[in-house]
């Protein structure tokens, strides 16, 4: 006799407490930022420009990482990879900008460093499952 296993598709959210959605609110703000910024570089220049194409890689990795955790899909890993990927902005973002900030960048940085203070708490909260 076979044995079926149940495959879950789709949005996983029972589990989701309120600074899984913080979290995922502020991945969605410097996200959509992110895509914003690519699409008027491309737009004002060429689609050739390094710059907005790291823009639109950017807001697309933000929106890959909300999907992650929306869809319960390894979010231990995805709570750790989203450290260094955030942090990464920040310190792409002061070695292209020093010393001009804008006040929508700061604002955009506030918005990842806190990003990156959820996902230590969203980690540490975390329990290691078999495989990871």
């Amino acid at each position: 006799m076979a044995t079926q296993t149940a495959q879950t598709t789709g949005l996983q959210t029972e589990s989701l407490t309120g600074i899984h959605w913080l979290g995922i609110a502020l991945a969605a703000v410097t996200g959509l930022l992110h895509l914003g910024l690519g699409a008027a570089f491309l737009a004002s220049d060429s689609l050739t420009n390094p710059l907005a194409w790291s823009f639109i890689f950017a807001g697309i990795g933000f929106g890959v990482g909300i999907a992650a955790i929306l869809t319960d899909y390894r979010r231990r890993l995805m709570y750790l990879l989203g450290i260094p990927f955030t942090a990464g902005q920040i310190v792409a973002w002061y070695a292209l900008n020093a010393p001009d900030f804008s006040p929508p960048g700061l604002l955009d940085k506030a918005v990842q460093l806190l990003l990156i203070v959820v996902l230590v708490v969203l980690y540490r909260q975390s329990k290691p499952t078999p495989g990871q």
